[in-house]
């Protein structure tokens, strides 16, 4: 999905611009997902993907959502995130780009994996 800047403000809360399209964070403990405990799919709130499912969710602390696994691994995309003198793994919707949240190896198993993503980059579909 492209589209110009102008189109993605237009289409997106304030929000959700600062945090999909120029890459920023939510306070932890603050997103509607964060303790969101139904069955469900967690959605790109941009583009409307399937990123992840509820059964991969878990309470890891961190006060976001946290997944060890994507619904597809053709959902998301990671590269290396260098910015505010750490070095970490971004995570993206493959589908539009946004910016979802990082990725971390300390997760449950199977993965190992936490994928920690911002409340305001999803929108959730109950079951």
């Amino acid at each position: 999905m492209t589209k110009t800047e102008e189109e993605w403000r237009q289409r997106l809360t304030p929000e959700q611009y600062r945090v999909c399209r120029e890459k920023g964070t939510e306070a932890p403990f603050t997103g509607k997902y964060w303790d969101n405990h139904e069955t469900g799919d967690y959605l790109c709130v941009a583009c409307g993907q399937k990123l992840f499912a509820s059964d991969t969710k878990f309470d890891s602390g961190s006060g976001w959502p946290s997944f060890y696994k994507p619904v597809d691994e053709q959902a998301v995309s990671a590269q290396d995130d260098g910015s505010h003198g750490m070095s970490r793994t971004e995570v993206l919707c493959r589908g539009c780009g946004s910016h979802l949240g990082h990725v971390f190896p300390d997760g449950p198993e199977p993965t190992g994996l936490r994928y920690c993503i911002n409340s305001v980059a999803l929108d959730f579909q109950k079951q």
